[in-house]
């Protein structure tokens, strides 16, 4: 539980500083002894009236990615510490921004003091006091605001985190359907279970054929919010929800079964977005289509050379199993479209090892067929310190994808997996403006990258999506 304070010191004090401090005119004269203010370089001075500094070096002070490590650095010193109170002093900060940086500050904080649940006994959530300073009086009420949106995009990415840490037997997919159901109760979003056999009447061939083996049967979630009901623009939300992905007779290596839990990334992150967009009263329609299931073995699970009958009508031959999110999502994106009437799709999942070995832990991948749309989307990864870089595609890539059996197979061949992926995905989106987005590589570390990181899931994709439906 995190409490904010406003406009007094409140125990430690923490001050970010490059080493152009006045330390010889303050009491802290001592410290330029020990500290240089190289970038997140901190060090702590005990006493009554005790300091934190952390150093900013020469980065920039605009860039919200920044600002997020510098206030997450300095609260993980801070728990390391045990300092449950301390005052955050941000005149510095302030004087290169805006007020409204203070929603990233906001993160950054919630995030340095964040901790995963685990099932270790005797794990309970610390109470902090967090007072900030450093804002001009007549700017405090736009700072509350900013500080209670940065509150609850934090809510929405340690959802996501928290969703794709669970293990797999404490997340099946009507499980993950039900978390998803209880995170949206106070707010107005409707939504609906499709159980499996409203799917097999609906033709859902594709996510029954990958997940309707499973003693954990699938399911699909849909999510509607109608934030500006005098608009008839719908965005539409697919994420990816493989609860748990062996990958089928396509046996995935024992090494490279850790994690995958977390294949289901794509679907916690809209999942959030979608929740902070409600929480935030924006302004804007958005419809999600989740579908939710386990890629496993069993009898009759899916091999190599079957044809599946997708919901649109499209057949698929299954060229790999282990390429199964692209088929789930090829259902879910053909009923937004055609069932849900979106006038725009975004997918996004945890789909390619091919976009890890491209761009490691730190940039997703994309296509988009509408760069509009990429240009938002571009814009707002700058607003929530995301990287993404947008891949190009052409007719010989979709050709990669002819199978002489059916409409489609499933996987491209040995060279361009995140891009044939992406595009087989496209082929259901009809000819609506689409824009993939690949988080295969950025949805989980095993050692943090970033300050307001933890090893593990990392909420990859929820804030961009929430600032680019929040200034459509």
């Amino acid at each position: 539980m995190i409490e904010f304070v406003w406009g007094k010191i409140l125990g430690v004090q923490v001050i970010f500083t490059d080493a152009d401090y006045p330390f010889a005119d303050s009491k802290y004269a001592q410290v330029k002894e020990y500290f240089t203010g190289e970038y997140l370089e901190t060090f702590f001075l005990p006493g009554d009236e005790g300091a934190l500094f952390v150093g900013t070096g020469t980065e920039d002070l605009t860039d919200i990615h920044i600002l997020k490590e510098l206030m997450a650095k300095a609260c993980k010193q801070l728990k390391k510490l045990k300092q449950y109170k301390f005052t955050m002093i941000l005149d510095r900060i302030m004087e290169k921004n805006d007020v409204s940086v203070l929603t990233a500050c906001t993160e950054g904080i919630c995030l340095g003091l964040y901790d995963m649940p685990t099932y270790k006994s005797g794990q309970k959530e610390e109470a902090w006091q967090v007072s900030i300073l450093g804002i001009p009086g007549k700017e405090l009420e736009r700072a509350k605001q900013g500080v209670t949106e940065g509150a609850i995009l934090t809510e929405a990415v340690t959802f996501a985190r928290e969703m794709v840490n669970r293990p797999g037997n404490k997340l099946r997919p009507m499980d993950f359907a039900e978390e998803i159901r209880h995170l949206m109760e106070d707010t107005k979003i409707e939504g609906e279970i499709l159980l499996k056999e409203d799917l097999e009447k609906l033709g859902m061939g594709a996510l029954l054929g990958v997940g309707g083996s499973s003693e954990y049967p699938p399911c699909m979630m849909v999510l509607r919010y109608r934030g500006n009901p005098a608009v008839k623009d719908v965005t539409g939300l697919v994420g990816k929800g493989i609860t748990y992905d062996t990958g089928g007779y396509c046996l995935k290596p024992g090494e490279s079964m850790n994690g995958m839990q977390g294949d289901m990334g794509g679907a916690a992150a809209v999942a959030g977005a979608l929740y902070a967009l409600a929480r935030r009263k924006e302004r804007v329609n958005v419809t999600a289509v989740l579908p939710l299931c386990e890629n496993r073995i069993s009898a009759g699970s899916l091999v190599p050379g079957d044809v599946l009958h997708t919901y649109s009508g499209t057949s698929v031959e299954v060229g790999n199993t282990d390429a199964e999110g692209r088929l789930i999502l090829a259902d879910a994106v053909a009923y937004a479209v055609r069932k849900e009437k979106v006038t725009r799709v975004l997918d996004i999942a945890t789909l390619t090892g091919a976009v890890v070995g491209m761009f490691g832990n730190t940039i997703a991948g994309v296509l988009c067929d509408d760069m509009q749309m990429w240009d938002a989307f571009r814009e707002a990864s700058t607003k929530a310190g995301e990287k993404y870089w947008l891949l190009p595609f052409g007719k010989e890539h979709e050709k990669m994808l002819e199978s002489q059996i059916a409409d489609l197979k499933n996987i491209g061949g040995k060279f361009c997996g995140t891009i044939t992926a992406g595009l087989f995905i496209r082929h259901f989106a009809e000819g609506t403006p689409w824009i993939h987005v690949d988080i295969a590589g950025t949805a989980w570390v095993k050692t943090p990258v970033y300050e307001y990181q933890n090893a593990g899931a990392t909420g990859a994709g929820v804030e961009t999506i929430y600032y680019w439906l929040k200034t459509s």
